[in-house]
């Protein structure tokens, strides 16, 4: 081996988190099926899937609170968990936690709640160092303050502050935002996110929200079923989807059958491309309502001769389109188009429909 090689060994970066073929069962149940899955130093990545994927349970055989049944947990390159050989307590492994329950201790005031993990710094620098993560997190005002007195976002925020304090190696954060309102949870996720980036800590974040996951995320990891389906950035996992359960997951969605020919798939909405699916072969397309562009015909309403609105919904900052959809074939379906602002044509109006194909995905029946 050359000593190029070895020195481009030694300079290789080194995952905060590394999960290698991680299996658990519950009562014989496996709910964790051989996942992989790597966290770089100060990346957010985002385990996002379904209640009772698993998700929880593997944030929480990365904290340690969960022994590791099957696989191996690594923390910035050293083993810390593997069965039979090596389970390192949660408190020795240099993590944050964060939950939905923010937890705090009744009879602290906000700041002594921060600071309470903060027994390996001097005492004159603890205080500090909990004010500045309040005020980062927009806590300021409230050091004092008891817990009682705080609202449930607020007091998230000093969670979170809590779980920061200690300048952790790896953040673990479990729907941290899902008991808030829609409103102060835009907040609370925006903070965060700038605090995370600000102080380079590597976070896995559990969420269901998958709106959430592309807003914090700088990866993301779908699962279903105990497995990552799919692991990439939001643009690829929205743009270039795996799986029909990846275009589902991230929206309403179109969905239309067809038989591939010459390539094609042909559709009440026009022709497009089978990509990998076999000649002859059924399949799924799978078209996103925003990929749906309409324009609006002067022609008489007749219904059944040429594609139609049937139903005009203004939802805000979007409108939602029920369509009658025709090719000159005779096929025939009933999608839904979602429009940027106010669009609200008549019922029986007559449009032309386009596609954005780059929002239709084709998979095998």
């Amino acid at each position: 081996m050359t000593a190029t090689v070895k020195a481009a060994e030694i300079a290789a970066p080194t995952n905060a988190l590394a999960l290698h073929d991680v299996r658990h069962s519950f009562d014989g149940n496996q709910v964790v099926k051989g996942v992989e899955l790597e966290v770089e130093p100060g990346e957010v990545v985002c385990l996002l899937g379904p209640s009772g994927c698993g998700k929880t349970t593997l944030l929480r055989i990365a904290a340690g609170l969960e022994a590791l049944q099957e696989g191996s947990v690594e923390l910035n390159g050293q083993v810390i968990a593997r069965p039979g050989m090596r389970h390192l307590p949660p408190e020795k492994r240099s993590v944050g936690l964060a939950f939905q329950d923010s937890a705090l201790f009744p009879h602290l005031s906000v700041v002594e709640n921060v600071t309470f993990g903060l027994k390996q710094l001097p005492a004159a620098k603890r205080r500090p160092r909990a004010i500045e993560l309040l005020e980062q997190l927009g806590m300021a005002d409230y050091i004092d303050t008891y817990p009682h007195m705080l609202s449930g976002g607020q007091q998230q925020r000093v969670a979170l502050a809590r779980a920061m304090a200690p300048g952790p190696q790896l953040m673990l954060l479990d729907e941290p935002f899902s008991s808030l309102d829609a409103r102060l949870r835009d907040q609370i996720r925006d903070d965060t996110l700038h605090v995370l980036k600000k102080v380079g800590a590597a976070t896995l974040l559990v969420t269901h929200d998958p709106e959430e996951a592309m807003f914090m995320a700088d990866r993301i990891a779908l699962m279903r079923d105990g497995q990552i389906i799919q692991t990439g950035t939001p643009r690829e996992l929205y743009c270039s989807p795996n799986d029909p359960f990846v275009v589902t997951f991230f929206g309403e969605v179109n969905e239309l059958d067809g038989v591939v020919k010459d390539g094609k798939v042909q559709t009440p909405v026009g022709e497009v491309e089978a990509g990998g699916v076999p000649e002859g072969s059924p399949a799924k397309v799978m078209i996103r309502p925003e990929a749906l562009r309409i324009v609006e015909r002067d022609l008489p309403a007749e219904p059944h001769d040429h594609s139609h609105v049937i139903m005009a919904k203004l939802l805000g900052r979007t409108s939602l389109i029920h369509l009658c959809a025709h090719n000159n074939i005779g096929d025939e379906a009933h999608l839904h188009a979602r429009v940027s602002g106010l669009f609200l044509p008549g019922e029986g109006q007559p449009v032309d429909i386009h596609l954005d194909l780059s929002q239709v995905f084709v998979f095998p029946q």
